[in-house]
């Protein structure tokens, strides 16, 4: 079970490290969104563990494709030990972050959207919460798997402004932020649609 975040080669590359570290914490002050700060190490981990392309896709004869969720649960499920179940859980979950916040558009455009991301892997995280040990030594892990899974889309959506190089210049962008704010209630999708002036909200103040 080598192919883990944890085995990048412990980050060589500090500039690809120090950029997503900047990132989140950015994004996240930027949306208002209060963080775990192992939370964020580990999904930094895990962003430089996915900037090697082998680590995203499967390769085979037939070219190179992503693992759909569906299959890795399967994977999960049919485990023949705790450990190979927990391994395969942490990737289901990892994956559907990864992709969810930074392919959100693209999901909004197939027949599986961020709602069944968010849903697989919020759930993947939270199983590996409830079965991480309750000892000193795995009590981090623990509080990040809970707080991935608590939080899933809060950290989607802080992952989703980290990806974004440039302003909404597609409409087929404004509707995939439409449909996933319809489908999650996603705090960021609302505030790029308002900012777009997509769609206005009523305020809830009271006057």
């Amino acid at each position: 079970m080598s192919d883990s975040v944890d085995d990048v080669g412990l980050i060589t590359n500090l500039n690809v490290n120090e950029y997503f570290n900047d990132a989140i914490h950015d994004a996240a002050s930027h949306q208002h969104i209060s963080f775990n700060d192992e939370t964020v190490v580990y999904i930094v981990n895990l962003l430089t563990y996915y900037t090697l392309s082998e680590n995203i896709f499967d390769v085979k004869e037939e070219g190179r494709s992503s693992r759909p969720l569906a299959f890795i649960y399967k994977d999960a499920v049919e485990a023949s030990s705790n450990e190979e179940r927990n391994y395969h859980l942490r990737k289901l979950g990892d994956t559907a972050l990864f992709t969810s916040g930074f392919f959100a558009a693209s999901l909004e455009r197939s027949a599986v959207g961020v709602d069944y991301f968010a849903s697989m892997g919020g759930s993947a995280y939270g199983f590996l919460a409830d079965a991480t040990p309750r000892t000193i030594s795995e009590r981090n892990m623990r509080s990040v798997f809970n707080d991935l899974a608590e939080h899933f889309m809060n950290y989607v959506d802080v992952l989703t402004e980290v990806s974004e190089s440039s302003e909404l210049v597609d409409d087929r962008d404004v509707l995939g932020l439409y449909e996933s704010w319809l489908n999650t209630g996603s705090d960021y999708a609302k505030q790029r649609l308002q900012e777009n002036g997509i769609l206005t909200f009523p305020s809830n103040k009271k006057h």
